[in-house]
Protein backbone atom coordinates (compact mmCIF):
# COMPACT_ATOMS: atom_id res chain seq x y z
CA UNK A 1 0.00 0.00 0.00
CA UNK A 2 1.43 3.36 -0.86
CA UNK A 3 0.16 6.54 1.07
CA UNK A 4 -1.12 6.79 4.45
CA UNK A 5 -4.71 5.34 5.36
CA UNK A 6 -7.04 6.46 8.88
CA UNK A 7 -8.42 2.94 9.66
CA UNK A 8 -10.93 2.18 12.48
CA UNK A 9 -11.83 -0.75 14.06
CA UNK A 10 -14.56 -1.21 16.01
CA UNK A 11 -14.36 -4.11 18.56
CA UNK A 12 -11.72 -4.82 20.70
CA UNK A 13 -11.56 -8.98 20.65
CA UNK A 14 -9.07 -11.23 18.96
CA UNK A 15 -10.42 -9.99 15.39
CA UNK A 16 -10.45 -6.32 15.50
CA UNK A 17 -7.01 -6.07 17.49
CA UNK A 18 -4.95 -9.24 15.61
CA UNK A 19 -5.63 -6.77 12.02
CA UNK A 20 -4.65 -4.00 14.12
CA UNK A 21 -1.32 -5.21 14.91
CA UNK A 22 -0.70 -6.46 11.66
CA UNK A 23 -1.22 -3.80 9.84
CA UNK A 24 0.56 -1.51 11.72
CA UNK A 25 3.42 -3.50 11.90
CA UNK A 26 3.72 -3.95 7.51
CA UNK A 27 2.45 -0.18 7.58
CA UNK A 28 3.52 2.09 10.60
CA UNK A 29 2.38 5.42 8.58
CA UNK A 30 -0.87 4.13 8.85
CA UNK A 31 -3.07 5.35 11.87
CA UNK A 32 -4.74 2.85 13.40
CA UNK A 33 -7.43 3.05 15.69
CA UNK A 34 -9.19 0.33 18.03
CA UNK A 35 -12.46 1.61 19.79
CA UNK A 36 -13.30 -0.89 22.64
CA UNK A 37 -16.65 -0.13 24.54
CA UNK A 38 -15.60 -2.69 27.51
CA UNK A 39 -12.98 -1.82 29.36
CA UNK A 40 -9.41 -3.15 28.92
CA UNK A 41 -9.66 -6.04 31.65
CA UNK A 42 -12.92 -7.17 31.00
CA UNK A 43 -14.07 -10.16 29.00
CA UNK A 44 -16.25 -12.67 29.38
CA UNK A 45 -16.03 -16.72 29.06
CA UNK A 46 -13.05 -18.04 30.24
CA UNK A 47 -10.62 -19.70 27.77
CA UNK A 48 -10.19 -20.60 24.16
CA UNK A 49 -9.03 -23.28 22.12
CA UNK A 50 -6.61 -23.44 19.05
CA UNK A 51 -5.49 -26.42 17.18
CA UNK A 52 -1.91 -27.51 16.36
CA UNK A 53 -2.63 -26.32 12.84
CA UNK A 54 -3.75 -23.04 13.91
CA UNK A 55 -1.56 -22.24 16.03
CA UNK A 56 0.91 -22.79 13.18
CA UNK A 57 -0.93 -20.33 11.39
CA UNK A 58 0.07 -17.92 13.85
CA UNK A 59 3.69 -18.68 14.46
CA UNK A 60 4.41 -18.00 10.64
CA UNK A 61 2.04 -14.68 10.57
CA UNK A 62 3.28 -12.64 13.89
CA UNK A 63 5.87 -14.72 16.05
CA UNK A 64 6.24 -12.61 18.71
CA UNK A 65 2.13 -12.74 19.80
CA UNK A 66 2.09 -16.15 19.18
CA UNK A 67 5.51 -17.00 21.63
CA UNK A 68 3.41 -14.58 24.04
CA UNK A 69 0.12 -16.45 23.66
CA UNK A 70 2.10 -19.89 23.98
CA UNK A 71 3.68 -18.89 27.31
CA UNK A 72 0.09 -19.40 28.93
CA UNK A 73 -1.11 -22.32 27.15
CA UNK A 74 -1.46 -25.95 28.12
CA UNK A 75 -1.44 -28.70 25.33
CA UNK A 76 -2.89 -32.11 25.27
CA UNK A 77 -3.62 -34.71 22.13
CA UNK A 78 -6.60 -36.65 23.12
CA UNK A 79 -10.52 -36.16 23.04
CA UNK A 80 -11.83 -37.78 25.97
CA UNK A 81 -15.46 -38.96 25.76
CA UNK A 82 -17.56 -40.16 28.64
CA UNK A 83 -21.00 -41.86 28.35
CA UNK A 84 -22.19 -43.96 31.28
CA UNK A 85 -19.13 -43.19 33.39
CA UNK A 86 -16.96 -44.82 31.11
CA UNK A 87 -13.96 -42.66 29.22
CA UNK A 88 -13.26 -43.45 25.56
CA UNK A 89 -10.22 -41.31 24.90
CA UNK A 90 -8.95 -40.23 20.90
CA UNK A 91 -5.40 -39.46 20.82
CA UNK A 92 -3.74 -37.80 17.84
CA UNK A 93 -5.85 -34.79 18.41
CA UNK A 94 -3.29 -31.51 19.41
CA UNK A 95 -5.36 -29.14 20.80
CA UNK A 96 -3.90 -25.65 22.87
CA UNK A 97 -6.24 -24.48 25.55
CA UNK A 98 -5.84 -20.44 26.16
CA UNK A 99 -7.13 -18.19 28.94
CA UNK A 100 -8.97 -15.35 27.11
CA UNK A 101 -8.04 -12.74 28.67
CA UNK A 102 -4.51 -13.15 28.56
CA UNK A 103 -4.84 -13.47 25.17
CA UNK A 104 -6.58 -10.19 25.17
CA UNK A 105 -3.71 -8.60 26.84
CA UNK A 106 -1.02 -10.20 24.55
CA UNK A 107 -2.69 -8.45 21.60
CA UNK A 108 -3.31 -4.99 24.03
CA UNK A 109 0.70 -5.14 24.47
CA UNK A 110 2.20 -5.62 21.02
CA UNK A 111 -0.79 -3.17 19.46
CA UNK A 112 0.99 -0.62 21.83
CA UNK A 113 4.23 -1.37 20.78
CA UNK A 114 3.41 -0.70 17.74
CA UNK A 115 1.48 2.05 17.80
CA UNK A 116 -1.94 1.44 17.36
CA UNK A 117 -4.08 3.64 19.63
CA UNK A 118 -6.26 1.81 21.97
CA UNK A 119 -9.69 3.36 23.38
CA UNK A 120 -11.58 1.00 26.02
CA UNK A 121 -15.09 1.97 27.16
CA UNK A 122 -15.59 3.64 23.86
CA UNK A 123 -18.55 2.28 22.16
CA UNK A 124 -19.17 3.48 18.14
CA UNK A 125 -23.14 3.80 17.85
CA UNK A 126 -23.06 4.72 14.03
CA UNK A 127 -20.97 4.79 11.44
CA UNK A 128 -21.11 8.57 11.46
CA UNK A 129 -18.72 9.07 14.17
CA UNK A 130 -15.67 7.47 12.41
CA UNK A 131 -16.94 9.60 9.54
CA UNK A 132 -12.97 10.42 8.96
CA UNK A 133 -11.75 6.61 8.32
CA UNK A 134 -10.96 5.22 5.20
CA UNK A 135 -11.53 1.90 6.23
CA UNK A 136 -13.66 0.30 9.01
CA UNK A 137 -13.18 -2.91 10.23
CA UNK A 138 -16.55 -4.14 12.03
CA UNK A 139 -15.20 -6.48 14.59
CA UNK A 140 -17.81 -5.87 17.27
CA UNK A 141 -19.44 -9.31 17.97
CA UNK A 142 -22.54 -11.25 17.01
CA UNK A 143 -24.72 -8.64 17.31
CA UNK A 144 -22.57 -6.07 15.83
CA UNK A 145 -24.34 -2.41 15.76
CA UNK A 146 -22.37 -1.16 12.21
CA UNK A 147 -23.63 -4.37 10.57
CA UNK A 148 -27.24 -4.61 11.54
CA UNK A 149 -27.59 -0.55 10.47
CA UNK A 150 -27.37 -2.17 7.08
CA UNK A 151 -28.55 -5.43 7.25
CA UNK A 152 -30.05 -5.31 4.08
CA UNK A 153 -26.61 -4.25 2.66
CA UNK A 154 -24.58 -7.01 3.73
CA UNK A 155 -27.47 -9.82 3.48
CA UNK A 156 -27.80 -10.42 6.84
CA UNK A 157 -29.25 -13.65 8.31
CA UNK A 158 -29.34 -15.02 11.95
CA UNK A 159 -30.52 -18.41 13.18
CA UNK A 160 -31.66 -19.00 16.48
CA UNK A 161 -31.24 -22.78 17.29
CA UNK A 162 -33.43 -24.46 19.92
CA UNK A 163 -30.52 -25.94 22.24
CA UNK A 164 -29.56 -23.77 25.36
CA UNK A 165 -26.28 -23.38 26.26
CA UNK A 166 -24.23 -21.52 29.13
CA UNK A 167 -20.38 -21.05 29.25
CA UNK A 168 -18.93 -21.66 32.34
CA UNK A 169 -15.40 -22.12 34.53
CA UNK A 170 -14.34 -24.67 36.72
CA UNK A 171 -11.06 -25.17 39.13
CA UNK A 172 -11.16 -29.25 37.88
CA UNK A 173 -8.47 -29.95 36.01
CA UNK A 174 -9.61 -31.58 32.20
CA UNK A 175 -6.53 -33.77 30.79
CA UNK A 176 -8.13 -33.94 27.50
CA UNK A 177 -11.19 -31.90 24.90
CA UNK A 178 -13.90 -33.47 26.56
CA UNK A 179 -17.52 -34.24 26.03
CA UNK A 180 -19.34 -35.35 28.63
CA UNK A 181 -23.11 -36.92 28.32
CA UNK A 182 -25.27 -36.91 31.19
CA UNK A 183 -28.62 -38.61 31.41
CA UNK A 184 -30.92 -37.38 34.64
CA UNK A 185 -34.31 -36.87 35.36
CA UNK A 186 -35.21 -33.53 33.05
CA UNK A 187 -33.14 -35.22 30.01
CA UNK A 188 -30.18 -34.71 28.49
CA UNK A 189 -26.58 -31.80 29.49
CA UNK A 190 -23.43 -32.46 27.50
CA UNK A 191 -20.41 -30.62 28.49
CA UNK A 192 -17.92 -29.31 26.52
CA UNK A 193 -14.46 -29.39 28.69
CA UNK A 194 -10.79 -28.48 28.32
CA UNK A 195 -8.48 -26.79 30.28
CA UNK A 196 -6.81 -23.38 29.83
CA UNK A 197 -4.57 -22.97 32.51
CA UNK A 198 -3.09 -25.21 35.04
CA UNK A 199 -6.19 -24.95 37.58
CA UNK A 200 -8.55 -23.48 35.54
CA UNK A 201 -11.09 -25.20 32.53
CA UNK A 202 -13.81 -24.07 30.93
CA UNK A 203 -17.28 -25.87 31.29
CA UNK A 204 -19.55 -25.07 28.54
CA UNK A 205 -23.36 -27.26 29.17
CA UNK A 206 -25.90 -27.58 26.65
CA UNK A 207 -29.44 -29.32 26.82
CA UNK A 208 -32.18 -29.32 24.75
CA UNK A 209 -35.14 -27.29 25.12
CA UNK A 210 -37.28 -29.36 26.73
CA UNK A 211 -34.89 -30.36 29.29
CA UNK A 212 -33.85 -26.94 29.79
CA UNK A 213 -37.53 -26.22 30.64
CA UNK A 214 -38.08 -29.35 32.86
CA UNK A 215 -35.05 -28.37 34.82
CA UNK A 216 -37.12 -25.44 36.04
CA UNK A 217 -33.55 -23.08 34.56
CA UNK A 218 -35.46 -20.19 32.48
CA UNK A 219 -35.65 -17.02 34.18
CA UNK A 220 -33.81 -17.81 37.26
CA UNK A 221 -30.60 -16.81 38.29
CA UNK A 222 -27.29 -17.98 37.22
CA UNK A 223 -26.53 -19.61 40.83
CA UNK A 224 -29.28 -22.00 40.80
CA UNK A 225 -27.85 -23.31 37.42
CA UNK A 226 -24.67 -23.33 39.16
CA UNK A 227 -25.63 -25.44 41.58
CA UNK A 228 -28.02 -27.66 39.87
CA UNK A 229 -25.09 -28.24 37.21
CA UNK A 230 -22.66 -29.06 39.81
CA UNK A 231 -25.27 -31.72 41.05
CA UNK A 232 -25.88 -33.10 37.28
CA UNK A 233 -21.83 -33.66 36.71
CA UNK A 234 -20.74 -33.98 40.32
CA UNK A 235 -18.97 -37.36 39.24
CA UNK A 236 -17.15 -35.48 36.40
CA UNK A 237 -16.45 -32.24 38.23
CA UNK A 238 -13.93 -34.04 41.24
CA UNK A 239 -15.89 -32.27 43.93
CA UNK A 240 -15.00 -28.68 42.26
CA UNK A 241 -17.40 -25.82 41.74
CA UNK A 242 -18.25 -23.84 38.84
CA UNK A 243 -17.66 -20.67 38.32
CA UNK A 244 -19.50 -17.72 36.25
CA UNK A 245 -18.07 -14.94 34.58
CA UNK A 246 -20.92 -13.13 32.67
CA UNK A 247 -22.38 -16.26 32.01
CA UNK A 248 -26.10 -17.18 31.09
CA UNK A 249 -28.07 -19.28 29.53
CA UNK A 250 -28.36 -18.45 25.31
CA UNK A 251 -29.25 -20.00 22.24
CA UNK A 252 -26.41 -20.05 19.37
CA UNK A 253 -26.87 -17.40 16.82
CA UNK A 254 -25.84 -18.47 12.82
CA UNK A 255 -24.69 -15.82 11.63
CA UNK A 256 -24.35 -15.45 7.88
CA UNK A 257 -23.70 -12.06 5.74
CA UNK A 258 -24.16 -12.50 1.81
CA UNK A 259 -21.49 -9.73 1.62
CA UNK A 260 -18.88 -9.23 3.93
CA UNK A 261 -18.25 -5.42 2.69
CA UNK A 262 -20.57 -2.37 2.48
CA UNK A 263 -18.89 0.63 1.33
CA UNK A 264 -15.68 1.33 3.49
CA UNK A 265 -16.79 -1.40 6.13
CA UNK A 266 -15.39 -4.66 6.21
CA UNK A 267 -17.19 -7.47 8.50
CA UNK A 268 -14.79 -10.02 10.77
CA UNK A 269 -15.42 -12.37 13.43
CA UNK A 270 -18.50 -13.00 14.31
CA UNK A 271 -19.86 -10.01 12.97
CA UNK A 272 -19.59 -11.63 9.82
CA UNK A 273 -20.21 -15.70 10.41
CA UNK A 274 -20.76 -17.98 13.84
CA UNK A 275 -19.70 -21.76 13.65
CA UNK A 276 -20.94 -24.24 16.56
CA UNK A 277 -18.82 -24.12 19.41
CA UNK A 278 -18.54 -27.80 19.35
CA UNK A 279 -16.30 -28.11 15.97
CA UNK A 280 -13.82 -25.27 17.08
CA UNK A 281 -13.28 -22.04 18.19
CA UNK A 282 -14.93 -18.76 16.89
CA UNK A 283 -11.56 -16.91 18.22
CA UNK A 284 -9.65 -18.85 15.86
CA UNK A 285 -11.62 -18.06 12.82
CA UNK A 286 -11.92 -14.17 13.70
CA UNK A 287 -8.07 -14.26 14.05
CA UNK A 288 -7.89 -16.18 10.23
CA UNK A 289 -10.40 -13.47 8.96
CA UNK A 290 -8.28 -10.22 10.41
CA UNK A 291 -5.47 -12.58 8.55
CA UNK A 292 -7.18 -12.13 5.13
CA UNK A 293 -8.12 -8.41 5.41
CA UNK A 294 -4.62 -7.67 5.97
CA UNK A 295 -3.26 -9.91 3.34
CA UNK A 296 -5.73 -8.23 1.02
CA UNK A 297 -4.81 -4.90 2.06
CA UNK A 298 -1.04 -5.51 1.29
CA UNK A 299 -1.42 -7.13 -2.45
CA UNK A 300 -3.64 -4.34 -3.50
CA UNK A 301 -3.18 -0.63 -2.86
CA UNK A 302 -6.72 0.69 -2.48
CA UNK A 303 -9.07 0.08 0.24
CA UNK A 304 -11.78 -0.37 -2.12
CA UNK A 305 -10.24 -2.61 -4.36
CA UNK A 306 -9.05 -4.97 -1.21
CA UNK A 307 -12.44 -5.62 0.29
CA UNK A 308 -13.95 -7.23 -2.44
CA UNK A 309 -10.50 -9.41 -2.62
CA UNK A 310 -11.22 -9.82 1.24
CA UNK A 311 -14.51 -11.63 0.30
CA UNK A 312 -13.35 -13.92 -2.49
CA UNK A 313 -10.34 -15.32 -0.96
CA UNK A 314 -12.09 -15.98 2.56
CA UNK A 315 -15.57 -15.89 2.37
CA UNK A 316 -15.53 -19.86 0.40
CA UNK A 317 -13.21 -21.41 3.29
CA UNK A 318 -15.65 -19.68 5.98
CA UNK A 319 -18.95 -21.09 4.69
CA UNK A 320 -17.02 -24.35 3.74
CA UNK A 321 -16.38 -24.45 7.86
CA UNK A 322 -19.63 -23.31 8.46
CA UNK A 323 -21.36 -26.33 6.72
CA UNK A 324 -19.24 -28.79 8.83
CA UNK A 325 -20.35 -27.34 11.96
CA UNK A 326 -24.08 -26.93 11.21
CA UNK A 327 -23.78 -30.55 10.82
CA UNK A 328 -21.69 -31.02 13.90
CA UNK A 329 -24.27 -28.60 15.78
CA UNK A 330 -27.34 -30.42 14.77
CA UNK A 331 -25.50 -33.66 16.19
CA UNK A 332 -26.15 -32.46 19.24
CA UNK A 333 -29.03 -31.09 18.83
CA UNK A 334 -30.11 -34.28 18.42
CA UNK A 335 -27.58 -36.14 20.83
CA UNK A 336 -30.53 -37.74 22.62
CA UNK A 337 -31.57 -40.13 19.97
CA UNK A 338 -28.63 -41.94 20.22
CA UNK A 339 -27.68 -42.39 24.31
CA UNK A 340 -28.59 -45.97 23.75
CA UNK A 341 -25.07 -46.48 22.02
CA UNK A 342 -22.33 -48.33 23.57
CA UNK A 343 -19.64 -45.64 25.36
CA UNK A 344 -17.30 -46.39 21.77
CA UNK A 345 -19.80 -45.99 19.31
CA UNK A 346 -20.84 -42.49 20.46
CA UNK A 347 -17.29 -42.00 20.38
CA UNK A 348 -16.64 -43.26 16.88
CA UNK A 349 -20.13 -41.43 15.71
CA UNK A 350 -19.35 -37.84 17.41
CA UNK A 351 -15.46 -38.34 15.94
CA UNK A 352 -16.89 -38.21 12.38
CA UNK A 353 -20.15 -36.32 12.98
CA UNK A 354 -18.79 -33.46 11.06
CA UNK A 355 -17.44 -35.49 7.60
CA UNK A 356 -13.91 -33.78 8.35
CA UNK A 357 -12.50 -37.36 9.70
CA UNK A 358 -12.87 -40.42 8.24
CA UNK A 359 -11.62 -44.21 8.72
CA UNK A 360 -8.45 -43.51 7.51
CA UNK A 361 -8.14 -40.14 9.03
CA UNK A 362 -8.35 -41.66 12.77
CA UNK A 363 -6.50 -44.55 11.52
CA UNK A 364 -3.42 -42.63 11.20
CA UNK A 365 -4.43 -40.65 14.75
CA UNK A 366 -4.96 -43.47 16.66
CA UNK A 367 -4.60 -47.04 15.55
CA UNK A 368 -5.36 -48.12 19.18
CA UNK A 369 -9.19 -46.84 19.11
CA UNK A 370 -10.29 -48.00 15.47
CA UNK A 371 -8.72 -51.75 16.62
CA UNK A 372 -10.90 -51.05 19.93
CA UNK A 373 -13.83 -50.40 17.76
CA UNK A 374 -13.27 -52.81 15.03
CA UNK A 375 -13.31 -55.46 17.87
CA UNK A 376 -16.36 -54.00 19.61
CA UNK A 377 -18.59 -54.41 16.25
CA UNK A 378 -17.04 -57.94 15.61
CA UNK A 379 -18.51 -58.90 19.51
CA UNK A 380 -21.95 -57.36 18.30
CA UNK A 381 -21.79 -59.29 14.99
CA UNK A 382 -20.85 -62.32 16.77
Amino acid sequence: MSGTLNIAVVGGGPAGLYFALLTKRDHPRHRVTVFERNPANSTFGFGVVFSRRTLEVFRQTDRLSYEAILQGAETWDSVDVVHRDERIAVHGNAFAGIERIHLLHVLQERCRALGVELHFERPIESLEELSDADLVLAADGVGSRLRDQHPDSFGTRIDARSNHYIWLGTRHRFEGLTLTFRTVQEGLFIAHSYRFSPSMSTFIVECDRDTFLRAGLEGRPVEDSLRFLERVFERDLGGEPLDSNLSRWIQFLIVKNERWYHGRVALAGDAAHTAHFSIGSGTKLAMEDSIALWQALTDVEDPEKALPLYQERRRPQVEEFQAAAFTSLRWFETAHTRMHLAPIEIAWDLMTRSGRVDLESLRRRDPAFIEAHDRFRARRKA
